[in-house]
């Protein structure tokens, strides 16, 4: 697979899913490769309609080039924790029929060494889905505290042994500056050992590239927006990659599909109504798609509907 190639997840289980009505208005907002975009947009008619986001500007160049010529389609280099505003600016105010969330880690993104996502290859630690913003992953190793680091090894990538890496890392960059994806693999290879099975890096980038993207608070920012953008009947699919994505999106989905509890001798409040329904259970690859593409091993797709 070369550095522009992506094997979307659940494609046709995701498009069955969203695409209710060949005529509407549909945000897929997390382009990457536009795999799932360009099956969304053949289930179109005439007038149907794309908003294509994503953070990472060489994705949305991409997009431009397989896709730009199609006028049914607009692209937005953003972060679908802005998707009320982009929604707005594409100048539909009456909801949209479908929002498709494909979240993680893109294959064009995981094998260009010089993204810094991998510690399979050396290259710059940077791990930003937006490359023009925010700090890049040595530039927060190099800065925040023991505690904060430990926090976000536990926290974000459930990583057992976090505060001893997170020393090691103090310790480390006391004496010389952590900026290539090899010196922290190495790092953290020296700390754990090295098991069979799993690199003991792999939590800690997970949750390093979390910590970097704001990946959980976007993604809590996203959903709400998102449902308050859907139109009656309109969907949401969610696919998510690892267990804190997909709690969140369990847990805001069935939050957001039951009515409120009413407190006693208060009256009752209309927000204290369902806002979503729950569309069948959580949906997993088969084996088949599995052996084609074990990336999508982890993946779980969720689906909920917007109550009139």
């Amino acid at each position: 697979m070369n550095a522009e190639q992506h094997i979307p997840v659940l494609l046709d289980e995701a498009i069955e899913a969203l695409v209710t009505r060949a005529g509407g208005h549909y945000v897929d907002g997390t382009f990457g490769r536009g795999g799932h975009s360009r099956a969304l947009v053949a289930r179109l008619n005439e007038q149907g309609r794309l908003l294509a986001l994503d953070k990472d500007p060489r994705a949305i160049d991409a997009g431009r080039k397989r896709l730009g010529t199609d006028d049914r389609v607009t692209f937005v280099q953003g972060s679908f924790a802005e998707l009320e505003q982009w929604i707005l600016d594409w100048g539909v105010e009456e909801g949209v029929d479908g929002i498709l969330l494909d979240l993680g880690v893109s294959s064009p993104q995981l094998d260009d060494p010089e993204r810094g996502f991998s510690f399979r290859e050396d290259g710059p630690l940077d791990m930003r889905m937006d490359p023009t913003r925010g700090v890049s992953a040595a530039e927060w190793l190099s800065e925040a505290p023991e505690r904060e680091i430990s926090r976000v090894l536990w926290e974000f990538g459930e990583e057992r042994h976090a505060r001893r890496i997170a020393r090691k890392i103090v310790k480390a960059r006391e004496h010389t500056p952590l900026h290539r994806t090899s010196q922290l693999a190495a790092l953290i290879e020296e700390t754990l050992g090295r098991p069979e099975k799993k690199h003991p890096a792999t939590r800690s980038f997970q949750a390093i590239r979390i910590q970097v993207n704001n990946e959980l608070a976007d993604l809590a920012t996203g959903l709400e927006a998102g449902i308050r953008q859907l139109r009656p009947g309109g969907r949401l699919v969610v696919i998510s990659f690892h267990s804190l994505e997909d709690r969140l999106v369990k847990r805001t989905f069935r939050e957001a599909a039951r009515p409120g509890q009413v407190r006693r001798n208060l009256p009752e409040h209309p927000d204290w109504v369902p806002k979503l329904s729950l569309v069948g259970k959580a949906v997993k690859p088969s084996e088949s798609e599995i052996s084609a593409n074990p990336r999508a091993r982890s993946a779980v797709m969720r689906v909920a509907e917007k109550l009139g």
